[in-house]
């Protein structure tokens, strides 16, 4: 490789992480004021398993770790029209000056803005890119595993729903309403995860984290059914 093109790519990457970084910092100082089941440790996990499956996947780690960091950054607007408005719609708003106040190039911030508008599992655009796909498999990753059951019942709390009934209300009119319970999170979307998703190594680990979660709800039904 020639010295100067070498010396190049090193001070482009050097400019990138730090670019990085500090989107990091920006983005935990923002989620001080977020809702606790989408906080600055949700989005940590989904960065970090996003990075592990575009490893394995080849894709862009650069593009998945700025979009990881950034996908729900628009979803304090969404809580607080009382989900009249979806964050993953209102990123086209945020983030073309977000990533252009920090010098980005217009490549770079295309893809970022189609992972992030495309990673919501009830939104209508499909991923068409890898690293779209590996973002909206890792987002639904951080749904089905033993993290989520505590934050499924943070939610039901923090919207003044049941703790638990073993034959949920799966009609649409009972979302955020006292039914709106884990367990029936789990059987009208949870449990369809494992199915939906894009990339080899999201589905692996997508299996026996499904099994789990099977596993612990027919644990709490048997238990709450139990008549001595």
């Amino acid at each position: 490789m020639n010295w100067n093109l070498g010396k190049s790519l090193i001070i482009t990457i050097k400019y990138m992480k730090n670019k990085i970084s500090e989107i990091r910092k920006e983005i935990e100082y923002i989620f001080n004021s977020q809702d606790s089941t989408h906080d600055f440790d949700h989005t940590l996990r989904v960065c970090n398993l996003a990075l592990h499956i575009a490893k394995i996947e080849n894709a862009d780690l650069e593009i998945i770790e700025v979009s990881s960091l950034l996908h729900d950054i628009a979803r304090h607007e969404q809580d607080k029209s009382k989900w009249k408005i979806c964050h993953a719609e209102k990123w086209w708003e945020l983030a073309r000056s977000f990533l252009q106040k920090r010098w980005f190039e217009e490549d770079f911030i295309a893809k970022v803005v189609h992972a992030i508008t495309c990673h919501r599992f009830r939104w209508k655009n499909i991923p068409e890119t890898l690293e779209a796909k590996i973002l909206f498999d890792a987002d639904k990753l951080d749904w089905i595993w033993a993290t989520w059951i505590w934050r499924a019942f943070l939610f039901a709390w923090e919207h003044h729903a049941k703790l638990h009934s073993n034959e949920p209300n799966i009609s649409p009119e009972a979302e955020y309403t006292k039914e709106d319970t884990a367990y029936r999170e789990f059987v009208v979307k949870l449990s369809k995860i494992k199915d939906k998703l894009f990339t080899t190594e999201a589905k692996r680990i997508a299996e026996w984290r499904h099994n789990f979660m099977v596993e612990f709800f027919d644990r709490l039904n048997y238990e709450i059914d139990w008549i001595i």
